[in-house]
């Protein structure tokens, strides 16, 4: 008697298909990130590529929407969500090719493209940063053949002929009776056993055809434990040129500037509130680098090109060599919400950016310095305030330590009184003396202010939200207030929409830092929640405005607030 073909329904199909595709992504996934490693990309991996594709293409309103979500773990969350995005898609390229390969193969063709797309778009990418993703797709390839291949013997594997159709002793009969045909009415067993009758595709029951459905399943997932380790291996591999080494190594000169010394009083040593000095481990961070850009010293530049008299290329070594001024300065994120956790107050060590210019000679006209990373960033900063003879660094140094690699090692740019996004990029790697007019940085097409000074503003640290306070007694109100290059003169406090009450002000070795405050509140109320608001006076006489505003396009405004719970 002739096998008849078994006739698998959908769902049996669609979870072989979804499995197939699974299996294909790992092996993208794994050798696409050993080869990244090998090659040693600042792209990264084809993941890495897409997600700095999405940062780039999200609207403001995602962006804030993310940081204000997830904070700084905003760039985990974006990875492991195309992660999930990935599987899902793979998961339908799978099941198209268990139903017909030509159509899985057109489905993994695109998503290879998307990465090699994404590599490729990256202002600093080359024709090898495509490889990863090339590679990747090319072996997944290879996989997506040979298992929907295997899945699609797993599941139509034929009735077996009469003399092997007899159960085991003990074990239930099977009915291989042939389903059907849609639309005919069924036959008599005779008619169907007679002699003249052809075989019809009989139904699935789900009984193993055979050896190659323990093929599929295990070699699934022996190739899905291999790919992982593969994608494990190529994450450890990149992490060995990890320049933290050379940036812990690295020694840097005294500056011949120092930063002066802190008065008594700088910090008013009360729990929960913001210390002067944030700690580096502490410091906030907001970038668009889904891959923290990895420059060793030996191999950074710095190029000084534009409307200028006269082009400068200065090594690490040369940088190292010019006098160095040590500064206190508080840098800001313009997504900042009010009263929100991104500002932070460091110790900088760095290179005047006035003198640079000065040697390099800016002409008449210029505008706009077109700051740029080694990943590609741009930021936009006023000639006209880095010249102004503020304390304008290209940094080398934070706290007394080299900077930190995500905090833009080997050198950055630190200007008081911008927002970061106009003022502090990260792994600089060239300035472009030009206008407003001939260039946009990064976030002005995406609906930013193409200046941003910073606006002056105070947070409450304590008591917080989450704390109650005693009736009858003492509660310290603290936090800080900021205005770069202007100075805080002022913080006042309100409570219960009462009267402003002037808090005490910390000493401040200069006016580019934060200035801690305090009020020491003297409850006497019902109790119940209070509302408890903040606002700070800067030196020039301007005081915070009560107009509330989102972060785009310049940054936050409002008073700071936190309901306080008296019991």
């Amino acid at each position: 008697m002739t096998s008849v073909p078994l006739r698998p329904p959908r769902w049996a199909l669609a979870g072989r298909g979804s499995v197939v595709g699974i299996v294909t992504a790992l092996v993208s996934l794994g050798v696409a990130q050993l080869v990244a490693a090998v090659l040693a990309s600042p792209i990264g991996a084809p993941i890495d590529a897409v997600g700095a594709l999405s940062i780039d293409h999200s609207p403001a309103a995602v962006k804030n929407f993310a940081i204000s979500t997830f904070g700084s773990s905003d760039k985990t969350a974006l990875v492991w969500g195309i992660r999930v995005v990935l599987l899902i898609l793979a998961a339908v390229v799978g099941v198209l090719a268990v139903r017909a390969l030509w159509r899985g193969m057109v489905g993994l063709a695109v998503l290879t493209a998307v990465g090699v797309y994404a590599a490729l778009v990256r202002p600093t990418s080359t024709a090898t940063d495509a490889l990863p993703s090339l590679v990747g797709g090319a072996v997944a390839a290879a996989a997506l053949w040979y298992f929907s291949g295997l899945a699609r013997r797993s599941l139509t594997g034929a009735v077996p002929p009469e003399e092997d159709r007899r159960p085991a002793s003990g074990a239930p009969p099977v009915d291989w009776t042939p389903a059907p045909a849609p639309g005919r009415p069924p036959a008599d067993r005779a008619t169907q056993r007679g002699p003249s009758a052809a075989p019809e595709q009989p139904a699935w029951t789900g009984a193993d055809p055979g050896p190659d459905r323990r093929r599929f399943l295990v070699s699934s997932a022996a190739v899905a434990a291999g790919s992982l380790i593969a994608y494990v291996g190529g994450s450890w591999l990149a992490s060995r040129r990890d320049v933290s080494a050379a940036a812990q190594a690295l020694r840097l000169p005294r500056a011949s500037r120092p930063a002066p010394p802190l008065p008594p009083g700088t910090d008013l040593k009360i729990g929960g509130l913001s210390s002067f000095v944030t700690p580096n481990g502490s410091f906030y961070r907001v970038d668009t680098a889904l891959v923290v850009p990895e420059v060793l010293p030996s191999q950074w530049q710095l190029r000084i090109h534009g409307m200028v008299s006269k082009e400068i290329v200065l090594s690490f070594a040369d940088l190292l060599k010019r006098p160095l001024i040590e500064d206190y300065v508080t840098l800001c994120c313009v997504s900042n919400p009010v009263g929100g956790p991104y500002v932070g107050n460091a110790k900088w060590l760095g290179a005047s950016l006035r003198s640079l210019l000065q040697e390099a000679g800016v002409k008449a006209g210029a505008s706009q310095l077109l700051c740029t990373s080694s990943d590609g960033f741009t930021s936009g900063t006023p000639v006209e305030t880095a010249m102004d003879g503020r304390d304008a660094l290209l940094a080398v140094g934070m706290n007394d330590t080299p900077l930190p690699v995500a905090h833009g090692f080997p050198a950055r740019l630190v200007i008081p009184g911008l927002y970061g996004y106009v003022s502090a990029c990260k792994w600089l790697v060239d300035i472009e003396v030009t206008t407003y007019r001939a260039a946009r940085a990064y976030w002005v097409p995406r609906g930013w202010s193409a200046q941003g000074p910073v606006k002056t503003e105070s947070r409450i640290d304590v008591p917080g939200i989450q704390n109650s306070v005693q009736n009858g007694g003492t509660v310290p109100i603290a936090g800080v207030a900021w205005a770069q290059h202007k100075g805080i003169d002022a913080v006042e406090v309100r409570i219960g929409g009462g009267p402003w009450q002037q808090a005490r002000l910390a000493s401040v070795p200069g006016i580019d830092s934060w200035r801690q405050w305090v009020y020491d509140w003297n409850v006497n109320v019902a109790p119940g929640n209070h509302l408890v608001e903040a606002r700070a006076t800067d030196a020039t006489g301007y005081t915070q405005t009560s107009l509330v505003a989102p972060p785009e396009p310049n940054g936050a405004s409002g008073y700071p607030s936190v309901l306080v719970n008296v019991v």
